[in-house]
């Protein structure tokens, strides 16, 4: 690979997950054999801090896999260039710049949101305030521009995440011009995908482990488990790289694949860090070392299993691997940093479930009480990071009991569910 791959990919959302992933598969296969190479430009969300931290070492850093015996750094350079997202002078180039290919994207359930006037602000040529919003800006600019068309990869844990983006793109882009929702829907395909992989925030320490690792100062580092997954469906107008040759897997439908991962690994991660929280702790490992987390854990996954288009054996094969992977005390994965916006992730990891069960006629399962009870429990505490929880809070904060604070959040979760009184007074059971 060479020192600076031709930027054939732009990224939204500069993160860390994006760094230990996409950046990580894209490097690995830039050093195939007479590869291709393709460097990424990368945006950061609203702050440029990312971005700058990066560009000051040339945007190479450390990927440190950290498995249960000891970590290996691996040196990554398919980021080339990184700027801010929020600032038009930076995204609107990226985006329109003919050799770019592929978009890929990690900007969480939340960034997904559009703002009520982004398509006003897009018309008068201002910076819209979502990253949709600005995604549509910037293909705007393409297809003025004449550029060519391209695949859009959204790399976020919804489902169906490449229907679901189409859907509020071209929802945008009609609101700007009806035109420019044409030229999208002619020039940019929308692929799903699924991804996996435990990365936890970097800290201090883990800086301070990089540079033993591989001998220089990195201050940029990302932490990653040794376990990664990548599913792909859909179709690269415009080529792609060689990622299925270094571990992704492509396939005609990625539904099944991201259903078993948001129901056995997310929903299980989101119980753990309400429960976990609620019992004084503070890491994914540390919650596993509880029995009544494990239980909880364990119930999510029996809850979820009738409902997973896989027989009995790949589920016991994915939950002892899930099993493996949580009780990895060397990857310090932190339930505040899980546990942020509920309210956005619990639909599609718990409450999907739910639904799920009740179509086939189940009921509800023994775990959705004991976890939305105990993220109610968390809505009351100073460790809240979800701004689109704002409201239920305050609401809550005037409820006088705990059915009365349960029946609310349900509500605020499913409106259907919030009705069954039963239910209500099951989650109030495990409100602290």
């Amino acid at each position: 690979m060479p020192e600076s791959a031709p930027v054939r990919i732009v990224h939204l959302g500069l993160g860390a997950f994006f760094r230990a992933h996409q950046a990580w598969y894209t490097q690995l296969a830039n050093e195939l054999p007479g590869a291709e190479p393709w460097g990424i430009h990368a945006l950061t969300g609203r702050r440029p801090d990312a971005a700058e931290l990066l560009n000051a070492q040339d945007c190479r850093y450390t990927l440190i896999e950290r498995g249960p015996d000891g970590d290996q750094g691996i040196d990554i350079r398919s980021i080339v260039q990184a700027g801010p997202g929020a600032a038009p002078d930076s995204y609107r180039p990226a985006i329109s710049d003919p050799a770019v290919a592929v978009i890929t994207s990690t900007i969480t359930e939340k960034g997904y949101l559009v703002g009520a006037d982004d398509a006003e602000r897009i018309r008068a040529g201002e910076v819209p305030g979502s990253a949709i919003g600005r995604l549509v800006d910037g293909l705007r600019v393409r297809r003025e521009q004449g550029g060519g068309p391209l695949a859009m990869v959204p790399c976020d844990n919804l489902t169906a995440n490449g229907e679901h983006t189409e859907r509020i793109v071209l929802a945008l882009a009609e609101q700007v011009d009806p035109g420019l929702a044409g030229w999208i829907s002619d020039h940019v395909s929308f692929v799903s995908t699924m991804v996996d992989r435990i990365t936890p925030a970097t800290t201090d320490a883990d800086i301070a482990d990089a540079r033993t690792l591989v001998g220089w100062d990195d201050r940029a580092p990302v932490v990653a488990e040794p376990f990664s997954e990548w599913v792909i469906a859909g179709t690269f107008p415009a080529g792609r790289p060689a990622w299925d040759r270094v571990g992704a897997q492509v396939v005609e439908d990625v539904e099944p694949y991201e259903q078993r991962k948001l129901w056995l690994l997310n929903g299980g991660h989101s119980t753990l860090a309400y429960v976990g929280l609620s019992r004084g702790h503070a890491t994914i490992a540390e919650a596993m070392a509880d029995p009544v987390c494990v239980e909880a854990l364990e119930q999510v996954w029996t809850d979820a299993a009738p409902c997973l288009p896989f027989d009995s054996e790949a589920i016991d094969e994915a939950t002892r691997a899930l099993t493996d992977r949580f009780t990895n005390a060397r990857i310090k994965h932190r339930l505040e940093q899980i546990a942020g916006d509920g309210s956005q992730k619990l639909p599609v990891r718990l409450v999907s479930v739910q639904r799920a069960r009740i179509a086939q006629g189940i009921g509800i399962g023994a775990a959705f009480p004991v976890a939305i009870g105990a993220w109610v429990t968390h809505l009351a505490t100073d460790k809240v990071n979800d701004p689109q929880a704002a409201p239920l809070r305050e609401r809550l904060a005037g409820a006088t009991d705990a059915t009365e604070r349960a029946r609310i959040a349900l509500s605020f979760l499913d409106s259907e569910l919030a009705e069954d009184s039963g239910l209500v007074a099951e989650i109030a059971a495990h409100v602290r």
